[in-house]
């Protein structure tokens, strides 16, 4: 049987024993920020959220909660009395508003008679697959209203952004969101295959297509029939088989290896890359007539860094579970340990802050992340307390041109990875057909 919750959003331990007082018959959880609360409702149920604060600092709650297809009700409570305030909070869809002193009887009738216009939510009511991407900057919340809307549609869809910004996050949460959401969803990385086996994932092949093909194979088109294919890293995809897949955009039929019948498949395509497709186009790597076809809609995902009022719900929503999976001991961060997260760039944007957590979680062991606390990956240049971080020198110093940066530092790579181009491709943190690509442009062997 699940636990009935009731979410409190305040540092003030009284109006905890009020409202528990309130609702003697579920379990109160609180959380002492806006942030912190978030974290918490985002891995629960709760029948009632109550919260302290104004319009302004309650402002991404409400927004969380216009992204819920079944929301609890808001019930705020305000440290004065403003006229203002309290009607902008109404209007962002606050159930009620109390003002401070709360009175507990006034506290028991509010939630009584909210309880009673709201029927509670069950653990079988609908959640929106978009409120697995935990946010709270303006661009992402963007995004995903952008995506919600083209999610209805059955429009293709190309998502671009750096590794690790949660491109797959988006296409799970576009097919569970759209009239497809009944049929499967059916992935496959195009750079995670060998070249001559891509050809035979995609479209299948019939028995004696070639050596080893001893019975009939479905390729993904087929396998995602009725719902959605999302094609990842689509920059990696051969010539060949971007002509092939240009025929399927076009008429919507397959031609398994080594079948004389083409076959119509009714899928959907979702696309993702992290590389820049139209610089792949003016090399010759990619087709214009497909890159038009998959582009019918983008969705750029900002890498972490442009965002890092993002760091910390995403951080908590990461302790919270490791907490209830792992038993792990840290619960917050400090302001002084959040500054320095805040100030590192992330190439590996929320996957690198993923494993960060992990590596907390492991090794620190106390209550609340300190700055001492943190790898040395993201501590390289600590900020002093207190101090703005110096500004960062300008690459046009060098007075080197953007080919010729490049270069060098493909050179670097190389010349740290003793000539191995799979080791360098990871320290480049790119695929090893783009670095094989750069350095051919560049004229290295």
């Amino acid at each position: 049987m699940n636990t009935r919750i009731v979410l409190l959003i305040s540092k003030d331990s009284k109006l905890k024993q009020l409202v528990e007082a309130a609702t003697p018959q579920v379990s109160v959880q609180s959380a002492p920020t806006v942030v912190e609360g978030l974290a918490r409702w985002a891995n629960s149920s709760p029948l009632l959220v109550v919260s302290e604060g104004t319009s302004a600092t309650l402002a991404p709650l409400f927004e969380y909660a216009r992204q819920l297809p079944c929301t609890p009700p808001l019930l705020v409570i305000g440290d004065r009395h403003s006229v203002k305030d309290a009607v902008d909070i109404m209007q962002a869809g606050a159930a009620d508003y109390l003002t401070k002193p709360v009175f507990p009887a006034d506290l028991q009738a509010a939630i009584s008679h909210i309880l009673k216009q709201s029927p509670p939510m069950t653990a079988t009511a609908p959640r929106d697959p978009f409120a697995s991407i935990i946010s709270i900057s303006p661009q992402m919340n963007l995004m995903k209203h952008l995506a919600k809307e083209v999610a209805m549609t059955d429009a293709t869809v190309l998502i671009t952004g750096e590794s690790g910004t949660g491109k797959e996050l988006f296409a799970e949460a576009i097919h569970h969101s759209s009239l497809r959401a009944h049929g499967p969803l059916v992935a496959l990385n195009c750079a995670g295959i060998p070249e001559h086996l891509l050809e035979a994932e995609l479209f299948g092949y019939e028995p004696g297509a070639f050596t080893d093909a001893k019975r009939a194979k479905p390729g993904r088109f087929q396998m995602a029939e009725g719902g959605t294919l999302f094609l990842d890293e689509i920059g990696e995809m051969s010539p060949i088989a971007q002509a092939k897949l240009l025929r399927v955009l076009e008429n919507r039929t397959v031609d398994p290896l080594g079948d004389t019948q083409s076959h119509k498949v009714d899928i959907r395509i979702l696309a993702a890359t992290n590389e820049d497709l139209l610089a792949h186009i003016k090399a010759g790597r990619f087709r214009l007539d497909l890159y038009y076809r998959l582009n019918v809609y983008q969705l750029r995902i900002a890498p972490l860094r442009e965002r890092p009022e993002d760091i910390e719900p995403i951080l908590l929503i990461f302790l919270e579970r490791a907490r209830k999976e792992r038993g792990s001991r840290v619960k917050a961060i400090a302001p002084s340990a959040l500054s320095v997260l805040r100030s590192h760039t992330w190439p590996g944007n929320v996957r690198e802050l993923h494993n960060v957590v992990e590596w907390l979680t492991i090794t620190c062991k106390e209550d609340v992340i300190q700055p001492h606390h943190l790898p040395a990956s993201v501590t390289a240049h600590p900020i002093a307390n207190d101090q703005s971080p110096a500004p960062e020198p300008s690459l046009l110093a060098f007075g080197l041109s953007f080919q010729e940066l490049e270069k060098k530092l493909l050179e670097e790579a190389l010349q740290k990875a003793s000539g191995n181009v799979s080791e360098a491709s990871r320290l480049l943190k790119m695929t090893r057909n783009t670095l094989r690509y750069r350095m051919a442009k560049h004229h290295l062997s």
